[in-house]
């Protein structure tokens, strides 16, 4: 005989546990509706996206590979191959620096790499728009803010 559960396994509260199951599919499953948008129409990974529009913020366009690595919580090696894909395309540029005993590389964006980014921006906007804001309607400013709460217990850079 076999027990049937209520709610998901460990969660007291079947309302939290059910909740924290509609979360992780979020998690698991937003990345890939956006990163398919980003592909199909602008031969983009979300994070090559990422790396593009966090360097078209900076007012020199150039952060070091590690300060890049931090911002997409990702490894050197998948953030250097990430990188390797966008200055493939002419997007960025890598300088690696010598000075004081100390070698560091940076990602500069290019001005199509700028141009890319500029023209990318409308449709993947609408896209999250779609999927986030929309479905989240007047909780989109508390979601935001319960997810810096979240970002700040990992220990992520903002």
């Amino acid at each position: 005989m076999t027990a049937k559960s209520s709610g998901p396994v460990g969660w007291r509260d079947d309302d939290r546990g059910w909740a924290w199951l509609n979360l992780v599919k979020v998690l698991l499953s937003l990345p890939g509706a956006l990163e398919s948008q980003l592909s199909r129409d602008a031969d983009l990974t979300l994070l090559g996206y990422m790396i593009l529009s966090r360097l078209a913020a900076l007012p020199d366009a150039t952060l070091r590979m590690s300060e890049v690595a931090q911002m997409a919580n990702g490894s050197l090696p998948r953030i250097s191959h990430a990188v390797t894909r966008l200055e493939e395309r002419g997007w960025v540029k890598r300088t690696v620096h010598d000075g004081q005993g100390r070698r560091f590389t940076t990602v500069t964006l290019t001005d199509a790499g700028h141009a890319h980014v500029e023209a990318t921006a409308p449709g993947h906007v609408a896209n999250v728009h779609r999927l986030v804001v929309e479905p989240l309607g007047e909780d989109f400013e508390a979601v935001c803010a319960a997810a810096e709460r979240i970002v700040e217990a990992l220990g992520l850079p903002r």
